[in-house]
Parts: structure tokens; sequence; C-alpha cells
């Protein structure tokens, strides 16, 4: 029997380790070598669907393969949201999510998955405030008439939703608890119903990503009341913040961002995240994601897992403060 000296040993031990790394290594360093699916639910043509094209286009030239977005709607995005968490961790499926997917968190008795846990967190596209508008010629011009207003009528001004369980529903339930007022809010089956409805002077006001209504505030037939960033938005820079109106410290945005399916390997991640944040950084892009109502964001993955875990704890809260029942 030959004699196994330690330096023997050591020499194949290394030849066994470095066999069994090269193909996870060869894999990665090739990666991507056939087209990305990016997927998200909501439906075609709206905000999110026409902002993840433009990632995706943006994408599949810095990664050399095509990213092709591919829908999956229904449920608040939550059926997309499950597929994304059950994929192969390969990096050819990614998905896209809005803020509805922190607030389909709250919203939700029961999911298949957590927000946050159940995935990859790749990186943020983009954000945006919400914007608080009434009819051009409305008596009320600031949040401080609208707060005042509301205190002093005998009936709740009506404020109009895009549907039970929104952000823009959470929303309006936060700040109305925050400034002491009583709004009684009004669902619609979508946004535009309830534009339709405060363009009419049927609603007093109501709150919605700038995408939907900057064009009308610019013509006049909307009056934009307060943003709700943390800073004035550059689209209505002559817009006072909610914290401006009494409310120091106050922020909530709308959002997109990229996930994965969980246990992907850190670097595809690192390099989407490293080639998403070139993209937001190119010129075109921020001019094209500002034509749509939002400012590019970015950032790292970690960032992002915090604004979406944020987010899924502070609308918890308003859930349960404003006892508003769960889905």
């Amino acid at each position: 029997m030959p004699h196994v000296t330690r330096r023997t040993a050591l020499a194949g031990l290394s030849a066994v380790a470095t066999t069994a790394v090269l193909p996870v290594d060869r894999a990665l360093a090739a990666w991507p070598e056939r087209n990305i699916t990016l997927m998200h639910g909501l439906t075609a043509g709206g905000g999110v669907d026409v902002t993840a094209r433009l990632i995706a286009a943006g994408l599949s030239r810095r990664l050399g393969q095509q990213v092709v977005v591919e829908t999956r709607p229904g449920a608040s995005g939550t059926i997309a949201a499950a597929q994304i968490s059950r994929a192969k961790p390969d990096g050819y499926t990614l998905g896209f999510v809005p803020t509805s997917h922190a607030v389909s968190a709250a919203m939700y008795k029961s999911l298949p998955f957590n927000a946050v846990d159940s995935f990859t967190i790749v990186g943020q596209v983009n954000e945006s405030p919400f914007v608080l508008v009434t009819y051009g010629d409305s008596p009320l011009h600031t949040l401080t008439d609208l707060i005042k207003t509301a205190r002093e009528r005998s009936t709740p001004l009506l404020c109009g939703v895009p549907g039970q369980g929104t952000p823009q529903h959470l929303l309006i339930e936060y700040l109305s608890r925050l400034a002491n007022i009583k709004v009684q809010v009004v669902p619609f089956h979508g946004g535009n119903q309830a534009l339709t409805e405060l363009l009419g002077k049927r609603l007093d006001f109501l709150i919605d990503p700038p995408i939907a209504l900057v064009s009308q505030i610019k013509s006049g037939a909307l009056r934009a009341i307060a943003v709700t960033g943390p800073k004035h938005f550059a689209a209505l820079p002559d817009v006072g913040t909610v914290a401006e109106a009494g409310f120091p410290g106050f922020s909530v945005t709308s959002w997109m961002g990229i996930i994965a399916p969980p246990h992907l390997p850190n670097d595809i991640t690192a390099r989407v995240n490293r080639e998403l944040n070139g993209l937001l950084a190119e010129p075109a892009v921020v001019e094209r994601l500002r034509a749509l109502g939002s400012e590019p964001k970015g950032g790292t993955p970690d960032d992002f897992k915090k604004q979406i875990a944020a987010d899924v704890a502070r609308w918890n809260k308003v859930i349960d403060d404003a006892k508003i029942q769960r889905i």
C-alpha cells in the first residue's frame, strides 16, 4: 500500500474541491446564456407594465440577452409573486413588483409567500410620491385647507380610491388618522372612474400617483393639494409636501423594483443590481422615467429589502388601527 503523505492528501483534496467548484463558477461566469423572463402581476399596458418594459429593454442591452416581460395578472399581483417564489433560482426568472406587493402582504390574511423572506431582493427601480388633488375651482388650495374644512363640516369629505385595500385607500386612512379628520372613502373599480367623479365635482378629493394626474393639473382641470414624498416632486415643484403641512417626517411613496426566487446566487444578484443601477443612471432612462411620473431610485438589495419590510409593517398597523377587514 503506497504511503500517503500530508502533502499528497492536501493536494488530492484541493483537486476534488476544484473539480466540484468549476461547474458552478463556469455557470455563473457564463450567465446569462439565454432569454430572461421578467414577470409581473399587473395588466398589460398599465404603468407597471410600461415601466417593466423600459427596464427590460435596458437590461437586455446591458446583459447581452433578451429580457422578456411576462404578465400574470390577478389577485393584486399575488399570483405572479407566488410563481416567482417557486421558480428555479438560476437567474432566468426575475420578478417586477410595485408598491402593491407590500400592501397585499398586509391586506391578505394568508399568502403562500412572505413579501421579503420568500424572495431574493435585487433592487429598487424608481419611486414617486402620491398626489392629493381636487377639481380645478375647488375652495381647497392646500392640505391645511382640506384639514380645516374636514373639521368644520358636518359631513365627511369624500375621497375616491381605486378599490378597497389599494395603496390609495390605506394611505388616506393613514393620513386622516394622523390629521384627526373624518373622511368618507369611496371605492371605485379603478382610478379612472374616481377621476371622472372628481372632475364632475361629485368627490372632494382623491389621491393617486402623479402619472395619472400631472397633465390635468398643468391644464388646470385639477389642483394639486400636496405630495406625500419626503421632498417636492420635480414635475410639480410648487406643490408642498404633507410634512410641510404640519406632519414632520411624513413620507409615503409609490415604488417598483426587481425581485427573484429565493437563493439566487450572490454573483447573479450582484450582476443584475449593478446593471440596474447603471441603467438608472443613463440620461435617456432618467428622462423616460420622469415622463412616466417617477424618479429613478437604485441602491443596494438591502436598501430595497428595508423599504419593502417598512411598508409591510406600516400598512399592517394602518389596517389594524382602521379596523379594515383583511381579504
